[in-house]
């Protein structure tokens, strides 16, 4: 990954942890379901943001690259991968 890609990943990724603490002790203190569902919700949409960052970064700098290689098998693999990645989570 890139620095810039990977020092926002790994922020947003500590928030991610953050919250995901949070969330245990939401369940520790047997607070309201809804509440802690509520909160699952907002892991999940920010864990789908990071995957989209991390998408991202892949295509400008890993695909690109392969591109600019000039290496069509390398070519194939990256957009083969890309393909399973984005059919695996239902895009």
């Amino acid at each position: 990954m890139q620095d810039k890609a990977k020092n926002a990943v790994a922020k947003r990724l500590g928030r991610i942890e953050g919250q995901v603490r949070g969330i245990a002790r939401m369940v520790a203190e047997d607070r309201y379901c809804i509440d802690i569902v509520t909160q699952i919700d907002a892991v999940r949409a920010a864990l789908k943001r990071v995957e989209e960052e991390v998408l991202r970064d892949h295509v400008a700098h890993c695909v690109e690259h392969a591109i600019l290689s000039g290496d069509k098998e390398e070519q194939r693999q990256k957009i083969s991968e890309l393909m399973q990645v984005l059919e695996r989570s239902g895009r």
